[in-house]
Formats: C-alpha cells, structure tokens, sequence
C-alpha cells in the first residue's frame, strides 16, 4: 500500500506588508528586495491569529478539494517552528478543531523543511498500514520572531499554511522522500533564544548567515534532488514540475540551472508571500494544482531547506 495525494489546500492571512511599507521602515527600496530575493510583499497574521488557525483553513481547503470529511483522517502531521503552544503540539491543536479524536497527531520541528519531513512521515505511517488518510501541513507565523530592525531577514519572512491530504492507494503517488539534517551548521540559521536555552536580550528573532546559507542551500538541495531522481531512476527530463522551497529567487534559479531545467517548470511564489517557511512548498503546490499548471499524473519534485540545518525532497506522482 502506498500514499497519493488526493487534496491540496492553502491559506494565506488577509494582511499584507509590501517592500514600499518596509521603506518606511528600515534603510531598503522596493527595487533592491526584488532584485535580491524576488519578493514583493508577505502576508502577517492579524492580532490574535495564531500558526494553528492558518493550519485549520489550510487542511479544511484540502479535505473540501478531495471530497473527504475530516472525520476520516487518521493522522495529523503539522510541520512549524512557530506553534501557538510549546504544548500541546500544533498537530493535537489542529485535531481538537477538525474534530477528529482519538487518532495520532504530531508537531514537526525542522524549519522550513517541515513540511517535507511532515510530508514523509504521513507517507510512511500509510505505507506501513498505520492510517489510511492522513494530514500533511506545513504552517508559520514568521512575523512573531522577525526583527524588524534588521533588514538581512525583515526583508525575507511571512506567515501563511499549506496542506496535503494523502490517501492509501495501490498506485503510488509519494514516491520516495528523502531527508536530511546537519547540526554542525547550526550558528548559520537559527532563531536567538528558547525556553531552554533561555530568551534572548530584547526578544527571540531569526538570525542568518545570509551568503553563506545561500552557497550550501544550492549546492545541498540539487543533491537532494538528485538523490530523488537516482532513487527511482527518473531523469530530470522527465520531471513535469520543480516545486521548491520558496526562499528567495536567486536560490530558485540557481537550483533550476543545476538541473538544468526552465524556469517555465518551476513553481514560484515567492513575489506574493516570501519565505514562509515550511508553509511555502504546500502553499506552491496548491497554486500550481489550482491554478491548472500541475495535472494529474504530473511527476513532481519538491524540495526544501532550513535551520538546523535540514533539507530534504520528496518526488511525486500526482
């Protein structure tokens, strides 16, 4: 028994901040953000909207495209570095408002790679016949630990969630994930403070490395790819649709040129929401089946990076 996605779903808060407000704010232009990263606004939660009311829309809009009742899912899988709770855990939390109780529910912490982790996990309790229709999101709200007194990363983060219904089928869908995790890189991309280790003077804020995640980000995420790829033993001619993190431009480009593939079948979003983190592979997947450019059948290559750091891919039949 394999999984395959039958629903994808998406949501993105009302808020907007454009390049044009963050001119008022910090020493930047609207022209120099979309030069360097490709972004030209992010969505923010609004007062009191929390990581696991963005996950509730999210998984709602992916049970209502595969026709499937919330009743029917037997596990939850949430990927977010920025939960409401340090516990209970954003996937028990997003179980208590679908409603249905009594079947595993799990928070993933891996940075923007969430969702790709969350995504393997889901695709690994069905192929060993542990559930049969699972939730698969990936959900931040990244404005909650942006500084936004320092451009190299104000610039960069939004909020937003997406999410995947995967169901048991004899046809796969998922056909391999693959992850991966490197602690020795952990100065590079990290949030400054924590319950444990103890808050950070003035707040606890994203801080990065900003060249130097960006030359290990492509150079790791195209083996990431290729491991996929070599796994199955596909081309990467044969790929219909590159559905990366979404990071910034630059990364997406140079990542495209290692595989040699146009960007006319890469999935970008980053104009409109930015780096949201481990929402924005979900929240690309769902543009790109919503708006028509991914079909049925569709071989897919999802990939993503984050703090830790972690990366990983997943390649998919849809």
């Amino acid at each position: 028994m394999r999984s395959r996605i039958v629903g994808t779903g998406s949501y993105l808060p009302a808020g907007v901040l454009t390049n044009f407000d963050l001119e008022k704010r910090m020493d930047t232009t609207d022209a120099w953000i979309r030069e360097r990263t490709g972004i030209e606004r992010r969505h923010i939660v609004a007062p009191g909207e929390t990581t696991v009311d963005m996950a509730e829309h999210a998984a709602r809009a992916a049970l209502e495209a595969a026709g499937r009742s919330s009743a029917e899912v037997d596990l939850i899988v949430v990927g977010t570095c920025t939960p409401d709770l340090q516990f209970p855990n954003a996937g028990v939390m997003l179980q208590g408002r679908l409603g249905n109780l009594g079947c595993p529910a799990l928070g993933v912490e891996a940075a923007c790679s969430g969702f790709i982790y969350a995504l393997s996990l889901a695709d690994k309790f069905i192929r060993a016949g542990e559930a049969k229709l699972a939730l698969a999101v990936g959900a931040e709200s990244l404005s909650k630990i942006t500084n936004y007194n320092d451009r190299g990363t104000a610039i960069l983060f939004g909020d937003g969630a997406g999410a995947v219904l995967l169901a048991a089928d004899e046809e796969p869908g998922i056909l391999s994930t693959h992850l991966h995790a490197d602690g020795s890189y952990l100065p590079l991309l990290r949030c400054s403070g924590g319950v444990s280790a103890g808050h950070a003077p003035g707040g606890d804020y994203i801080t990065m490395a900003g060249s130097e995640v960006f030359k290990i980000a492509v150079n790791m995420l195209a083996r990431a790819v290729d491991e996929a790829l070599e796994a199955n033993q596909v081309s990467r001619s044969d790929l219909d649709w590159l559905v990366p993190h979404q990071a910034n431009i630059r990364i997406i480009q140079a990542t495209a040129r290692k595989l040699d593939l146009p960007l006319d079948r890469v999935i970008i979003t980053v104009a409109d929401h930015g780096n949201t983190s481990s929402a924005s592979v979900p929240l690309a997947l769902d543009i790109g089946v919503r708006d028509g450019r991914i079909k049925r059948g569709d071989l897919l290559l999802l990939e993503a990076f984050g703090g830790g750091l972690t990366w990983g891919s997943a390649l998919v039949r849809y």
